[in-house]
């Protein structure tokens, strides 16, 4: 048969081309398929390999066991893999590597995706959750734009949509505690507090906060500064705090001024592109960095390619897609469980020239 890409578990390899014979009717349904040691065989590998990809189309749905008689195209089975609609806020900044985590499950599970972009605009937003439905998408994966409109309405919308619905970096707030909504997202309050411990380590003491007011993390990102600010016993600086709907030149001149007279020698910066924009104002205010002052930033999507390498807040991105397109399968799959998932994954800090002359490290998690 053919060979195997060198990108996946030999048993998810074999598992799609499984499938494919099955969906090209080699075998049909209620029938039964080759001895395992025959496929292993037949694909040159081991028992074991088999037995795991046909575990996958057992719990997929496409082939059941019977116990002592051997494995059988599912009667239920139609032979289309279901198609899932992914709704994400841009192609190019963030999310394009938590499409990539999605990919990875669909492709290994047979399921086709159409993904679209909301670019951030909550009419279009709407128009590509109708059309995705007419498309016959049997589930969505969406990160709505909630910051951008009224939340309370469009997570109703997305609750009273006939197909299951798993949100990705967006969780749910102010919603009741039996909400039947599922979401998958970054901890961004613990990332936060990441950023101030790990600027703490260092024996950093006076650290300020910038932002953005207008982005969907922007409110728990200072809470994570907060809470770190005040559970490290650090001096409390308000004025050091600045949020902006948009930071221009004037802004970030004037706050690399405000870094300088209130002698800060730490800044947490909401997000790459801010804290990249920052470096030449700090220079010219007369602070060095690591030396003077230490800047991390939060994203982790530009922060390497900085002029100098940024600390950062590494969010794990492929993981939620990884997770979220689980999440939305198990509830596609046989039995339909629909039991509502909550997850938050804790991101990590990666170590860079602002912030330390080692070498770049990734540090734990938060305990």
């Amino acid at each position: 048969m053919g060979a195997f890409p060198n990108t996946q578990p030999l048993f998810v390899s074999l598992a799609q081309q499984l499938r494919d014979r099955i969906a090209a009717g080699e075998w049909s349904r209620g029938e039964r398929l080759p001895p395992e040691a025959t496929l292993a065989a037949t694909h040159a590998v081991g028992i074991n390999t088999v037995r795991r990809a046909v575990g996958m189309l057992v719990d997929d749905g496409v082939v059941v066991r019977r116990q002592g008689s051997g494995t059988y195209v599912s009667a239920r089975w139609a032979g289309t893999s279901p198609v899932i609609g992914v709704i994400v806020p841009s192609h190019s900044y963030y999310f394009p590597t938590v499409v990539e985590g999605i990919t990875e499950v669909a492709r290994a599970a047979g399921v086709t995706l159409r993904i679209v972009s909301s670019e951030y605009d909550d009419a279009l937003e709407i128009r590509r959750i109708r059309e995705l439905l007419a498309a016959g998408c049997s589930g969505l994966l969406i990160t709505p734009t909630l910051h951008l409109t009224d939340p309370t309405a469009r997570l109703d919308l997305l609750r009273a949509l006939p197909i299951p619905v798993v949100l990705m970096e967006r969780m749910p707030t102010d919603s009741p505690p039996d909400d039947g909504l599922s979401a998958v997202c970054t901890d961004v309050v613990a990332g936060g507090y990441a950023a101030v411990r790990h600027l703490a380590r260092q024996g950093r003491r006076r650290i300020g906060f910038l932002g953005r007011r207008d982005t969907a993390t922007a409110d728990a990102a200072l809470r994570g500064y907060r809470r770190a600010i005040d559970g490290l016993t650090l001096v409390d600086l308000p004025d050091a705090v600045v949020r902006r709907d948009s930071w221009d030149e004037a802004a970030l001149a004037d706050y690399a001024h405000r870094a300088r007279s209130a002698g800060l020698d730490g800044v947490v910066c909401l997000g790459d592109r801010e804290a990249t924009a920052l470096l030449p104002h700090l220079r010219r205010a007369g602070l060095s960095l690591p030396d003077d002052l230490a800047l991390v930033a939060f994203d982790d999507e530009e922060a390497a390619d900085a002029p100098l390498p940024l600390t950062a807040v590494s969010p794990p991105k492929r993981e939620i897609g990884r997770l979220a397109a689980s999440t939305l399968l198990r509830m596609l799959g046989r039995g339909g469980d629909r039991t509502p998932v909550r997850m938050l994954l804790q991101p990590v800090v990666r170590e860079r020239a602002s912030s330390a002359r080692a070498q770049p490290r990734v540090l734990q998690p938060l305990a």
